[in-house]
């Protein structure tokens, strides 16, 4: 089933992120953490994409298996960061030839060895150029990355809310958040989105803090903040990763609850492969 489809139903839409494991042992943990995360009936569940394609074959099996195996509708998400046309068009192939229906198409991060590479050499310099690649072939619901907050590297929040309307004029059908903490932030980037023409669905991505060390350097790396009194109330406890979780999930339980009553098409959980947060967030919220 298509993505799309699913966002316009009156129901919240609910998905779950999650990463490619390094190891055998951790591919048994993360099917044991979607096993858990299937009471909740979420409409589907996405799987990462590494640096410069790094998971490439992990990432077409695990959705492959989700879909197949444990019937649960399942997006690829596919980066177009120093890739050829080549390239792309065979993880393409494969994820047809898989069953999957939905790509979240990104620009992503270069391989590792890469600190500013040069794009201009490139089959695709931008998440946009690759998801009309994608649209192209007529087989794919291709969604895309929004940043409430504005892109770590544009100049500023207006140039990167017109990067995101070329990526939806270009193909992208729907759009996922970056991680937030402040709802204004959300609220303010769909008022300006709707302002010049987006009309995509704009869905919030949710990550539950449960290490507040861990969700400070990610912060740094994607540009989110980390509101203040999130930082007065953390902080003090910052090495007691029980208390750090019990008030995260009251954090993310408050800011759901905000978002639903303004009515967003659904979440997306930043669930870093674990249940426990996610889950305890829908049972207050009794969604599931």
């Amino acid at each position: 089933m298509k993505v799309l489809e699913m966002y316009d139903r009156q129901q919240p839409v609910i998905s779950f992120e999650f990463f490619p494991p390094k190891t055998n042992n951790g591919v048994t943990n993360l099917f044991r953490t979607v096993n858990r995360l299937r009471a909740y009936n979420p409409s589907f569940v996405s799987v990462t994409y590494g640096a410069g394609g790094s998971t490439r074959d992990k990432t077409v099996d695990l959705v492959r298996r989700m879909k197949h195996d444990l019937g649960i509708e399942a997006m690829s998400h596919l980066s177009c960061v120093a890739a050829t046309k080549l390239e792309i068009d065979g993880i393409l192939d494969e994820l047809a030839a898989a069953g999957i229906d939905n790509i979240l198409a990104l620009g992503g991060d270069p391989p590792r060895d890469q600190d500013a590479p040069d794009r201009s050499a490139w089959d695709f310099r931008h998440a946009n150029e690759l998801a009309a690649h994608i649209q192209a072939r007529g087989r794919f619901c291709v969604g895309g990355a929004c940043y409430p907050e504005g892109h770590i590297d544009a100049p500023s929040k207006e140039i990167d809310l017109q990067h995101c309307k070329q990526k939806v004029d270009d193909g992208a059908e729907f759009l996922i958040t970056q991680l937030f903490f402040d709802n204004r932030d959300y609220f303010d980037f769909v008022e300006r989105a709707r302002a010049v023409g987006i009309e995509a669905p704009i869905v919030p991505g949710i990550m539950p803090v449960t290490n507040f060390t861990q969700i400070k350097r990610f912060s740094d790396l994607c540009g989110a903040t980390i509101p203040q009194q999130m930082h007065v109330d953390m902080a003090p406890v910052e090495d007691d990763l029980e208390k750090i979780e019990a008030l995260g999930i009251a954090y993310a339980t408050q800011q759901c609850r905000e978002l639903l009553e303004a009515g967003v098409p659904g979440f997306h959980f930043y669930t870093l492969n674990k249940s426990r947060a996610t889950s305890r967030i829908l049972d207050q919220l009794e969604l599931g």
